[in-house]
């Protein structure tokens, strides 16, 4: 354990920087944490825009280091596999992975309750609300901030500063103005939106609350997690400008034609489809990369390092995975010596905040479109078949995401390897009966020996 306990600022009162207040309370450090909204526990506060979120592997072991995993498994409900919704009002239900693997839908709100509940069971935690980071002095290692409701300033010099305050981090702003910083943001042309389909009146689901509904259409997509109260989150990926888009969509009788046309099954299930449809807004998609994510004594975590968009479930799990990389970093090195720490950090981490990236920008493109081709669903057939065949030694990219540990960019890079080989294996054995031949196994198990 570190000896000498530091005063610590925490930018950003959301997911990551509510746990990192955890991990560094625990360490003993004297932890404030400053951000710019309101308590959200003691008003009727959104906690950010998406309601709920799917925790996998890498998010419950950063909760479970701090003791909150078997609590919070209560209010988490197991989606165990995508269910599709095809055009002709069809279902076909997609495992994730092996039977008892599931991912898990939560409140943001509630989640992010408890971590801040959790941290304010400290004396060393201090949370100041409605501050906002305004400026970091960088050579004098003094952070500013700019109270939103009384327009009052402050500043502190503490021993250590980390960003967590989201994808517009005024932290990482300051970085940026220094010399070698590498940053890069990119925006999809699409949108989303979130809508709702309610409880039955006797509290019920309406549809199955054990999967991750997906009505795939190709260029665009709705999704729809299920929540603890009946009802599911519903979230519409849409073009902001084209044909079909947010931009054509302006009044009842275009949204309703859209969805008759394109969710018929969903739309039976929105009763409050016009009133979400008006009330919510539309917000966009971006990508954040940056390197590197730390400059002396200011540290950046999160989507301040590394916003990504939502299409693998991963942006918060890779958040929480920051907070247990740079704590298991911080455990190795025993000392004092933060500037090790950090550049540990960000050699480690940083490669797998871009393959993360990557991957979600690549899980989009598969979610909307390649869950309904015929293709993709025999490959899928396939990985099952191969994990069951050579358990442990052969795991999806998919697993390797999301049941495990396996950094980011390993992932990405034998994910590619095996999704070639699968392509092969199909093209040369397209019939599933022939995947139990001897040598069509031997071959698999030569491929997993040499590659891996």
């Amino acid at each position: 354990m570190i000896e000498d306990k530091k005063t610590v600022v925490i930018a950003g009162a959301g997911l990551v920087g509510a746990m990192w207040a955890c991990y560094m309370a625990k360490r003993g450090h004297n932890v404030r944490v400053f951000e710019r909204r309101g308590d959200m526990r003691r008003q009727q506060m959104d906690a950010g825009k998406s309601i709920n979120l799917a925790l996998s592997t890498r998010g419950w072991n950063a909760l479970e280091k701090i003791g909150m995993k078997e609590s919070l498994e209560k209010i988490a409900i197991p989606m165990n596999g995508r269910m599709i919704h095809q055009d002709d009002r069809t279902t076909d239900f997609q495992p994730y992975g092996k039977k008892g693997q599931a991912i898990y839908s939560i409140s943001r709100g509630d989640l992010n309750i408890a971590l801040m509940n959790k941290a304010d069971e400290s004396e060393n935690v201090t949370f100041a609300f409605h501050e906002k980071t305004s400026d970091i002095d960088l050579r004098e290692n003094i952070i500013h901030f700019e109270n939103t409701k009384t327009n009052s300033a402050g500043s502190l010099s503490p021993d250590l500063i980390f960003g967590t305050d989201g994808a517009f981090s005024a932290v990482r702003g300051a970085l940026q103005k220094t010399n070698m910083f590498n940053y890069s943001q990119q925006y999809l042309e699409h949108g989303y939106k979130e809508l709702t389909i309610p409880a039955k009146e006797n509290g019920e689901h309406r549809l199955d609350k054990n999967a991750l509904h997906i009505w795939p259409r190709k260029s665009f997509m709705l999704i729809a997690l299920p929540n603890l109260d009946g009802s599911f989150t519903l979230t519409l990926f849409l073009k902001f400008k084209g044909a079909e888009s947010f931009e054509t969509l302006t009044n009842d009788d275009e949204i309703l034609h859209f969805f008759k046309r394109h969710f018929p099954t969903a739309l039976e299930q929105m009763p409050e489809l016009l009133k979400d449809f008006h009330e919510n807004p539309s917000a966009s998609l971006v990508t954040v990369r940056c390197n590197p994510w730390h400059y002396k004594n200011v540290c950046l975590m999160g989507d301040a390092a590394h916003a990504i968009v939502p299409f693998y479930g991963q942006g918060m799990n890779a958040g929480f995975e920051d907070c247990f990389v740079l704590d298991e970093i911080i455990e190795r090195h025993q000392l004092d010596d933060w500037d090790a720490v950090f550049a540990e950090y960000t050699r480690y981490q940083a490669k797998n905040g871009i393959a993360i990236a990557e991957l979600a920008l690549r899980n989009f493109i598969e979610m909307r479109d390649a869950t309904a081709d015929d293709s993709f669903l025999l490959r899928k057939k396939l990985e099952l078949f191969l994990m069951e065949k050579f358990p442990g030694r052969y795991l999806s990219q998919y697993q390797m995401v999301t049941f495990s540990n396996i950094p980011y960019g390993t992932a990405l890079a034998i994910g590619d390897k095996q999704t070639a080989f699968a392509e092969s294996l199909i093209a040369e054995h397209p019939n599933p009966k022939d995947w139990a031949e001897t040598d069509f196994l031997a071959k698999v198990d030569e491929w997993i020996s040499v590659s891996h």
